[in-house]
């Protein structure tokens, strides 16, 4: 499983002392576990109206995810070539 650095997330923010330092949506107190927490019984609209984050922010994070899975997924391994 990939290991997501969310500081390359412009959504996100870590700030000591606030939730622990959990990373949370900028401006506000929501961290972002709690998206991913939610998303299989909620939609993306209940999610903005239950934790009073934007759109924006929950596309934002989905995109992240998408893309660092994308470019951390694993490469096939090369055939081997059996020499006799």
């Amino acid at each position: 499983m990939a290991i997501l650095d969310w500081s390359q997330c412009p959504a996100m923010e870590s700030i000591p002392g606030k939730r622990s330092g959990a990373w949370v949506f900028h401006g506000t107190r929501m961290p972002v576990s709690t998206v991913f927490e939610n998303l299989q019984d909620m939609s993306v609209e209940e999610l903005i109206e239950e934790f009073d984050v934007t759109r924006e922010q929950i596309t934002s994070v989905l995109e992240f995810v998408a893309q660092s899975l994308e470019t951390s997924a694993p490469q096939p391994a090369p055939a081997c070539v059996h020499p006799f």
